[in-house]
């Protein structure tokens, strides 16, 4: 686990390497097709010929929940330890990982009309004002679900009016079932936040250099994408397409997405600071790959 532009990918398919093994995804951007500049979606040669799973898998129209990624990962963790080979989880998308580690409650079906009336909604008062009558009827939920995370708002009010109970009162009566594989746990990430910052910075130009305003023009040109869906609330997108619409000049577009990834980088380092790790290692150390090899190896002997 660790932040956004904190190394994982690399450090993950070393580690493959080394220790026969094969990668999954966990980010919920990686799994849309079509988004590899801003996701910074490891190509073919980066793959270094390692498996990687749960990338490419859906088209940016459609919708990836925690609970299936829970049960995609589930198989694949069987499946890669019956071929001999070592499961490998790599990404940022923290909530992800607490549905795999920690299970997930039974909750109610996604219901389309209803999403479909809080997205309304949304666009004309602002997830703002929703996250507000959160509070009235979740106050734990909404005290967890930041206020710019409309896909987790609108699960929580779709759960109160599928209900008429609060999402925490729903979980608290159908408590998840406990993990059934042992978990090995590692936290790659920068020394501190300005080490953070600066990598984000770079990685944010990076993407523009490397065509992420051609790559989300050629996803706003077809005409079914919008910025309610969760593919293109990703980070950095929605900053680009607010500019391909004229709100924003190119500077501002700029600030904005860097300011945007920072925000997020801190908010995965609020769940990572709840975790506890086997090890830690800094994104910058060079040693880190043999650091983590020498702590694995009496874990996995």
């Amino acid at each position: 686990m660790g932040p956004t532009a904190s190394g994982k990918t690399q450090l993950a398919i070393q580690l493959a390497q080394r220790l026969g093994g094969e990668v999954i995804s966990v980010d919920s951007a990686l799994v849309f097709r079509g988004m590899d500049i801003g996701t910074a979606k490891p190509d073919l040669s980066e793959r270094a010929g390692i498996p990687h799973h749960l990338i490419d898998i859906l088209d940016p129209s459609e919708r990836y929940s925690t609970g299936q990624f829970q049960k995609d990962a589930a198989k694949l963790i069987i499946a890669i330890s019956q071929r001999g080979k070592i499961p490998i989880l790599a990404g940022g998308t923290m909530l992800y990982f607490h549905g795999l580690l920690h299970g997930i409650s039974l909750l109610p079906p996604a219901d389309p009309a209803i999403r479909a009336t809080l997205e309304h909604e949304a666009r004309q008062f602002g997830w703002e004002a929703l996250h507000n009558r959160l509070k009235t009827i979740d106050p734990v939920s909404a005290n967890r679900i930041h206020p710019n995370d409309p896909q987790r708002i609108q699960r929580a009010l779709e759960i109160y009016q599928l209900t008429g109970r609060s999402m925490t009162d729903v979980i608290a009566d159908n408590p998840p079932p406990p993990q059934n594989f042992d978990l090995i746990s590692l936290m790659i990430a920068p020394y501190d936040r300005e080490h953070l910052a600066e990598r984000i910075r770079r990685r944010f130009r990076t993407m523009l250099d490397q065509g992420l305003i051609a790559e989300v023009q050629a996803l706003k040109d077809r005409g079914d994408l919008h910025l309610d869906l969760p593919s293109m609330r990703a980070v950095g997108y929605r900053q680009v397409w607010d500019y391909l619409e004229g709100n924003d000049s190119f500077d501002d577009m700029q600030d904005k997405g860097i300011t945007a990834t920072r925000q997020f980088a801190k908010r995965q380092m609020t769940w990572l600071r709840k975790e506890s790790f086997q090890l830690e290692l800094k994104s910058e150390d060079p040693r880190r790959l043999e650091q983590a090899m020498q702590a694995l190896a009496p874990l996995l002997a």
